[in-house]
Order: structure tokens, then sequence, then C-alpha cells
């Protein structure tokens, strides 16, 4: 039998899950996005077009999704190491950051951002799957802070390697960054040794595992959820993509302003993901994602018209007011609908359909991007906010509230 959920809650080792998990997070996302801001000094190094750029981004959400379907299933049943996964995701990042950095070539370039990419998409099978496991009743909460640890890396990651590429060159500032996740690999190692297990946790036998994944595969909510979240990464690869471009090459801003409008972008999250989750846990996950994505899909569209100044500063930070915080809802409604003994099976099913969903979305923006303009790259995105918002809409969920009061 289950442990309850007080149990699982005020075990000695949930005091160091969600701060370990979050500070793990903000490493990923820290290495990601600074890689973003970078992009028009990359674009330069080696001589790309706008398509080009875009097929960096193409190779990590590949790597990314090819990882996440197996991933899934071996994460379910390495169960008790998922400590010395965890770990062993942040050392390999730290490679990956090595082999960026040091890359002399393109096709190596995209060899380090697959090593990252697989490594960050491993890591939120077990992280994700253990807060969820632990903290059953506040599902939606756990997994916003677990996001929040991420906008952190999304934020000053940004604004903190754009100063620093005033003084330093970009390969050196990658591969600077390679050393903090060794350090925390170590650390990793003792934090997370006990993570998702229980002692009243019962052994899952093989066939109930393939029973239950067979049903899993059979829930039409599932693959609705699919391709929401397939849509959703569609739209974000796509914007990440080219805004950085159109700061730097068209408005000619520098740096350190690029950096600060990257990080503006998901700094309005560090404050709506967690008030986000906390409200879909009460009112229920459709009642809060449907408007979310109908808003990120207004203010992309307004980036047309306040495309200068202090106008398109405003709109980036409201745009920001949303785009990040609709991950971790979406996370939680999957773990609402799927079994706990495949829960990352089912995420791993998600998630590598919706990166493989978004694989040609960076080279599509780019295309668009450099032949019509900033704008039709704008309405791209903006379609696809509104796909995501319609399919959530018609999905039969119940609220996680009352599923919650039923348990």
């Amino acid at each position: 039998m289950e442990s309850s959920p007080e149990k699982q809650e005020s075990a000695p080792r949930g005091r160091l899950i969600v701060p370990g998990l979050a500070t793990g997070h903000t490493v990923f996302h820290w290495i990601v996005q600074s890689f973003v801001v970078a992009l028009p000094e990359i674009q330069t190094a080696f001589q790309l077009n706008s398509v080009g750029v875009g097929g960096i981004l193409s190779a990590r959400e590949l790597a990314s999704g090819l990882v996440a379907l197996p991933g899934g299933v071996v994460v379910d049943i390495l169960r008790r190491y998922w400590g010395q996964l965890l770990a062993a995701c942040l050392g390999i990042a730290a490679v990956g950051c090595l082999v960026i950095g040091v890359s002399p070539v393109y096709p190596l370039l995209l060899v380090g951002m697959a090593v990252v990419a697989v490594s960050h998409s491993i890591w939120h099978l077990p992280a994700s799957a253990s807060l969820s496991h632990h903290f059953p009743h506040r599902r939606g909460a756990v997994l916003a802070a677990h996001g929040v640890g991420g906008s952190v890396g999304d934020v000053a990651g940004p604004v903190v390697t754009g100063a620093l590429l005033v003084f330093l060159g970009w390969r050196e500032l990658i591969s600077a960054y390679a050393v903090i996740p060794f350090f925390l690999a170590a650390a990793a190692v003792w934090t997370f040794r006990n993570i998702g297990v229980t002692k009243e946790q019962p052994t899952v036998a093989v066939s109930q595992r393939v029973e239950a994944t067979k049903r899993l595969l059979r829930t039409p909510a599932l693959w609705g959820l699919t391709v929401v979240r397939g849509f959703r990464a569609m739209a974000l690869v796509a914007l990440v993509t080219i805004l950085p471009l159109y700061l730097g090459n068209e408005l000619q801003m520098g740096t350190a302003g690029r950096g600060f409008h990257v990080g503006l972008l998901i700094a309005v999250g560090l404050f709506a993901k967690p008030v986000a989750g906390l409200l879909s846990d009460r009112l229920g996950r459709k009642n809060v994602l449907v408007p979310g994505l109908l808003w990120s899909c207004l203010v992309a569209l307004a980036l047309t018209i306040f495309d200068t100044g202090m106008p398109l500063t405003i709109m980036i930070a409201l745009l920001g007011l949303f785009l990040y915080p609709d991950q971790p809802i979406l996370t939680a409604a999957v773990f609402d609908v799927v079994g706990s003994e495949v829960a990352s099976t089912g995420l791993g099913i998600v998630a590598c359909v919706a990166f493989l969903m978004a694989v040609l979305s960076p080279i599509i923006a780019g295309a668009l991007y450099e032949t019509l303009g900033f704008a039709a790259t704008i309405y791209y995105i903006g379609s696809l906010f509104v796909a995501a918002a319609l399919v959530f809409a018609a999905l039969p969920l119940a609220r996680a509230a009352d599923e919650q009061s039923a348990g």
C-alpha cells in the first residue's frame, strides 16, 4: 500500500526535495537561456543565416524528444536509482557545455547542444515524478516551485551572460558555465539518495507495468495533452529563436540589452508561476491554462504593433506573465490522468511527441523571419498558442480539486 500524503510530505528527505530539485533546475535553464542570448554572436562565428540558427534549436528539440519516451520507461524501472540518475544528468550537462565552448565547427556545436538537451530532458522525468509522488495533494504547487527554480536560471542566466559577454567571448563563457554542474552533481548523489522511494512502496512487477502502460496508451486525455504540449512547445521554441535575432540584428541591441529583455521575458514568471500552479490545484487545470494560452497569443500579436523602444519592453514583460507558468500546469495535468507506477512513462510519452512536434518549428520560424520578416513569424507563433488553447478546452479533464477531494 502506498504511504499517505502526510507521511510522504513529512519525511526528513522531503525538506530537501523541493529546494534541491529547484536548484538543479536553475542550472539547466541558466545554461540553455545563456546560449540563447549568445545566438547573434554564434551566428556570426559560424556565418549562419536565420535558418541555420533555427537548426541549432531544432537539434535541441530533436535530441530531447528522442530520449524522452525510452527515458520515461527506463526511469520508471530504475526508480530506486533516481538520485544517481539526477546527479548524472548534471554531470552530463557540464560535459555538453564544454563541447559547445570548444566546438570549432557547426556539427560539433550541434552535438554539444544535443548533450545538454538530453540531460535536461531526462532530468525532468524523475524530478517531476518524484514531486508528484511525494506531494500528491499539492502537485500543481510543488511542480510550480520546481518551475520557479528553472525561471530563476532563465532570468539570471541571460542577464548575467549579457553583461559578461561585454568582457568575455561566448566560447569562454559557456565553457566556464560547466564548472557549477560538476560540483552540484557530487552534492546531488547525497541529497537525492532516497528520492522517490518509500518504505511502504511495493515492488511493481514488469507485467503490471506493461499492463499499466497499455492502459495509459488507450487514454484519450493523455494524447490530447500531448498535442497541447506540442503546440505550446512549437510556439515557445520559435519565439526564443527569433526574439534574440530581432533584438540584435534589427534593433541593433547590445549583449546587455538582449540579456535584459530575454531575462525579462521570464522574470515575471517567477511570481506568476507559483500563483498559477496553486490556482490550478484549486480551480482546475483548464480554468487556468486556457485563458493563459489565449493571453500569450494576444500579447505575442501585440509585438507586431509595439515593436520598438519602451512599448516593446512592456509587451515582452506582459508576454512573460504566462509564457513559462503554463508548463508546470501541463505537467500536473499529465500526472492527474496517469497512474503513479507509470508516471515517468506517461510524462515521457507526452514530452517525446511534443519535442518531435517542435523540431521543425525553429527552422520554420527562421525561414519566415528571413523571407517575410518579424511580423509574419509572430503570426505563426500566435496561431500555435490558439491551437493549444482550443485543444485543451475540448479535453475531458476533471477539476484537480474535485479529484483530490475524492481521493
